[in-house]
């Protein structure tokens, strides 16, 4: 990291980390980090979900809630970008403050509650997006919605021309009873709908389950199960989690998901789980805790066909990027594998 990196983000760790967000999206906006472009090489060149990516390190959802900074993004180094939550409405999202750095536990919690500029706005960003780059959509519900599974297939019905991908987002913790959406009937006919109307796009885009990293052993088996039968494209684990075991930060038990550093064993363990029980013929996306080559390459070995992250960002600065996708490759070639797929699931057992 240069020291005019270091600087920056001391500086931003003064400012209340909401605050700090957005000037981070205003630092991307005026060009004022690190912008390597595309990162890749034969080795790190990966098929996800039918998606040509050249690198399997994406950016998760809620860095840019609103899809505001992707020409930016794509230059930034990830292999691919995955923006909002985006609900039909807009929604101002719960009370601040709602976001909290514990820089002792290298985490952070949210309460966002997915507060958006709604799928009007999304979709007027998206339909400017550049034309490189893969770039996804996480697909939310409005809190107040009466028919919160329908919410899901209206934001893909209005931005999905402009996608390469969709997530379905159930395992936000913020939003009341949200995660209720996980269970077997329920998930089975929000996913059966979102399915339907992706069908109806002009592209057939891959759409992603997102699930929460707070699940028993059957509540995964009968997801997996789900996920099977409808059809869908893979499934992304892990989101936040309600666990703050081992924490040390004075802020642990704000109320809300808690990501980074913590989370990494816990997302892991299910990201295993899920590889085991889909016998590895789901692409899945690990994401939970990765602030490293070798905790990217962890999750990889463990199931995932590609990885995310989000709050390392917050301690290691975008400059973190290059350095995971270059260090990713030296661990692949240290380790003989000639593609991101030839190591998919190779230490899987180690989680389970």
């Amino acid at each position: 990291m240069s020291l005019y990196q270091s600087l920056g983000i001391r500086a931003l760790r003064c400012v209340d980390p909401e605050a700090a967000h957005g000037l981070a999206l205003k630092a991307l906006r005026f060009g004022l980090v690190p912008a390597p472009g595309v990162l890749t090489s034969p080795r790190l060149k990966t098929t996800l979900a039918g998606m040509e990516l050249p690198n399997p390190l994406g950016l998760a959802a809620g860095f840019d809630k609103n899809a505001e900074v992707l020409h930016p993004l794509v230059k930034s180094g990830f292999g691919f970008v995955e923006v909002g939550a985006v609900t039909p409405r807009a929604q101002p999202g719960n009370p601040k403050p709602r976001l909290f750095r514990l820089t002792e536990d290298r985490a952070a919690i949210n309460r966002f509650g997915f507060n958006n500029l709604g799928m009007k706005a999304a979709a007027a960003k998206l339909a400017a997006r550049p034309k490189s780059g893969v770039i996804g959509l996480n697909l939310g519900a409005n809190k107040d919605s009466p028919d919160r599974a329908a919410d899901f297939a209206q934001v893909l019905a209005n931005c999905g021309a402009h996608l390469d991908f969709a997530t379905v987002n159930v395992s936000s913790p913020n939003t009341e009873k949200l995660r209720d959406l996980q269970g077997g009937a329920a998930l089975s006919g929000l996913l059966s709908g979102v399915i339907a109307t992706r069908d109806r796009l002009d592209r057939k885009i891959p759409v992603f389950l997102k699930i929460a990293p707070d699940l028993t052993d059957d509540e995964i088996a009968e997801i997996a199960e789900v996920a099977t039968q409808t059809g869908i494209s893979g499934i992304i684990a892990t989101n936040t989690t309600l666990s703050r075991d081992g924490l040390k930060s004075p802020r642990r038990n704000e109320q809300g998901g808690l990501s980074g550093a913590p989370l990494f064993e816990k997302s892991t363990r299910v990201l295993a789980r899920l590889s085991e029980l889909t016998e590895g013929g789901m692409p899945l996306i690990g994401v939970g805790g990765v602030s490293s080559a070798d905790q990217a390459y962890a999750k990889i070995k463990a199931g995932a066909s590609a990885v995310q992250l989000y709050t390392a960002l917050v301690y290691g600065g975008m400059g973190l990027v290059k350095n995971i996708v270059t260090g990713l490759d030296d661990l692949l070639e240290k380790d003989g594998h000639a593609t991101v797929a030839d190591a998919v699931g190779t230490g899987r057992g180690k989680w389970l």
